[in-house]
């Protein structure tokens, strides 16, 4: 749902403030509300979570829903479900008021994204579309409505995708094979 008629800009939208624990998005100069997530999605980021915490991730590298501003046709901003940081980025987000990345900071190793009813354009298209041009190294679809995980790789300026449904086990360009099925993911078990 957006919520203001008028286009926003990137630090109108960082210093707003309506009093409310209501969390936005800015897509393309407009103020989103983020609807709620549905439990089968918030199981699967806590289960991707500790999966890469077990994998030797250190706990400062691992972000749920930290806020990226990516590049559109205006400001526009997003909150993957779950990160993985690199050293660099991890560092130049310690000790900020906002846990948000700028444009000026490295990208995060690797982006994960929870589809949720209704959301499909949004995760395929337009997400797909910001995070390559930020050269994210690697952008993973999680879908639990088509029951598939889409792995994107950047290579050479386009990302090259990898689709992995049922027992197939998803490899990882960053952090290699996993012992994780498509399926046992998609179940966030």
């Amino acid at each position: 749902m957006t919520v203001a008629s008028q286009k926003m800009s990137l630090e109108e939208y960082l210093n707003f403030d309506d009093g409310t624990d209501t969390r936005y998005e800015l897509d393309n100069g407009e103020l989103i509300v983020s609807p709620p997530e549905s439990d089968l999605n918030r199981r699967i980021g806590s289960f991707l979570l500790t999966l890469f915490f077990q994998l030797g991730i250190p706990t400062y590298r691992l972000r749920i829903k930290t806020e990226i501003v990516v590049l559109g046709a205006r400001a526009t901003t997003r909150f993957p479900d779950v990160m993985v940081l690199s050293e660099e980025l991890a560092t130049a987000l310690e000790g900020s008021s906002r846990s948000t990345i700028m444009m000026d900071m490295p990208p995060p190793l690797l982006v994960v994204e929870v589809v949720s009813p209704h959301q499909e354009n949004r995760d395929y298209r337009y997400k797909r579309s910001e995070y390559a041009a930020r050269g994210i190294a690697e952008y993973w679809i999680v879908d639990p409505i088509q029951q598939r995980v889409t792995v994107l790789e950047w290579v050479e300026g386009l990302y090259e995708e990898v689709v992995y449904t049922g027992d197939s086990a998803i490899a990882s360009p960053v952090l290699g094979v996993l012992e994780l099925t498509a399926e046992r993911l998609l179940q966030g078990r």
